[in-house]
């Protein structure tokens, strides 16, 4: 299981074989609601602020020395205390205390240019903590404070989305692969896999890429990346819970709704 390798350091380490590196131009990252292309392309992403919104998780004991130490992905969603974060439920449960854990938002080649945020109280739906099961594979993280500020006041925050149907449009994924230092997108639309379950058609998404949001025109999290094989067996094709009910009431949990 292609996001399981997270925990490995071998892992982490093998190269990424044929990702497709093109610079970062408008039309590789395309708005995820129009309809031109190029779909299915794996691309580095540029710094912006849209990219400042997702961030690669460590384990705090790494924050000496960042690179080559990051194991899953997460993303900042809007909350009323503008201080949560969404990733895969396998990310972050079985690893440890959430204290132990640290978001770094925008993280690149080693830096952290939004720094080093610590993870506090974890939220994870029913079906996962009571038997992990694939179709709750969605997980939510409360992030304190850093001199004063709360994470979404200095990267933003997408909105999360339950509720919106399978391929409605197209979405951008955007992650962290263990074997490279940035991150990288890919655009395309998603199609159903089961009543519970979403897939997407995009090269290269390895391990280190769990957690990765999918986000739709309206900068809506739609999908995060796990679920059926914890994201998916072979780097090409990935997956997601399909964010209903019990996605929906786990996140009106995190926030205090």
């Amino acid at each position: 299981m292609k996001r399981t390798s997270r925990i490995s350091a071998t892992s982490r380490r093998v190269a990424l074989c044929a990702v497709v590196v093109l610079a970062a131009t408008s039309a590789s990252v395309a708005a995820a609601d129009e309809a031109a292309g190029p779909f299915g392309v794996t691309a580095v992403v540029g710094a912006s602020p849209a990219s400042a919104r997702v961030g690669a998780l460590f384990g705090a004991d790494k924050t000496g020395s960042l690179s080559g130490n990051h194991f899953c992905t997460a993303s900042v969603v809007h909350s009323p205390q503008r201080d949560l974060i969404v990733t895969a439920a396998h990310c972050i449960d079985g690893v440890g205390d959430a204290t132990e854990l640290v978001f770094v938002p925008g993280y690149r080649d080693g830096q952290a240019p939004y720094g080093v945020w610590k993870l506090g109280t974890r939220y994870l739906p029913d079906g996962w903590a009571h038997g992990q099961s694939e179709d709750s594979d969605v997980a939510f993280a409360v992030v304190a404070e850093r001199d004063g500020k709360r994470v979404e006041d200095v990267t933003g925050s997408n909105r999360f989305a339950a509720g919106v149907a399978t391929g409605a449009t197209a979405v951008t994924v955007t992650g962290y692969p263990d074997s490279r230092e940035v991150p990288v997108s890919c655009t395309n639309r998603p199609v159903p896999h089961s009543a519970t379950q979403q897939r997407i058609d995009c090269p290269e998404f390895t391990g280190g890429t769990s957690g990765s949001p999918w986000v739709n025109g309206d900068h809506e999290v739609v999908g995060v990346l796990g679920g059926h094989e914890q994201g998916g067996s072979t780097p090409d094709v990935s997956y997601s819970v399909v964010l209903g009910r019990e996605a929906g009431e786990l996140y009106k949990d995190a926030t205090g709704d």
